[in-house]
């Protein structure tokens, strides 16, 4: 079986200082590292089938080795401002890696024959591929797939690294 370990957990909050703090206290966070006004086009992005335009404030950090995101909606329709919404600051995803894009292709086919929805795909910019596939009915509202560029894999190294005393 192919390793489906998640790699990264994600909270959406209109609040990332609050997030911040609480998951540095609560998980052991030294630092992290914010990237505002991350913007998701039409010409990369879709959602929930349609092009998507919207912008996010992002924090990362790390737990050991699993990847800590924070995401907090600026502007557009997005699966974050719509979770928001709906369920409140809280757990929005768990992240798990595919080695290439061949493996993602076949991640997110896997997905949807046992049920899944994608509820929103697209490539980043660093050439980050993802897709977030979702099982609300059996209580799972996103899983990430994502396949990572040499760049963004350097970038996150980086943000690990920063978690050194």
């Amino acid at each position: 079986m192919v390793n489906q370990t998640p790699v990264q957990i994600a909270w959406v909050t209109p609040d990332m200082d609050a997030t911040e703090r609480a998951l540095s206290a609560l998980l052991g966070a030294r630092k992290w590292v914010r990237m505002p006004g991350v913007h998701l086009g039409p010409d990369t992005c879709r959602f929930r089938g349609r092009p998507a335009d919207f912008v996010a404030d992002v924090s990362l950090s790390y737990a050991g080795d699993t990847q800590l995101e924070i995401i907090t909606p600026v502007r557009g329709e997005s699966l974050y401002a719509e979770f928001l919404d709906r369920c409140g600051p809280g757990l929005h995803h768990v992240c798990r890696e595919v080695v290439d894009a061949d493996a993602f292709d076949a991640a997110v086919r896997d997905a949807e024959s046992h049920g899944a929805t994608v509820v929103a795909d697209g490539v980043m910019a660093g050439g980050m591929r993802f897709a977030y596939v979702s099982a609300e009915d059996a209580g799972v509202p996103y899983i990430e797939i994502a396949c990572l560029s040499d760049d963004i894999r350097t970038f996150f190294d980086h943000v690990k690294q920063e978690q050194q005393p």
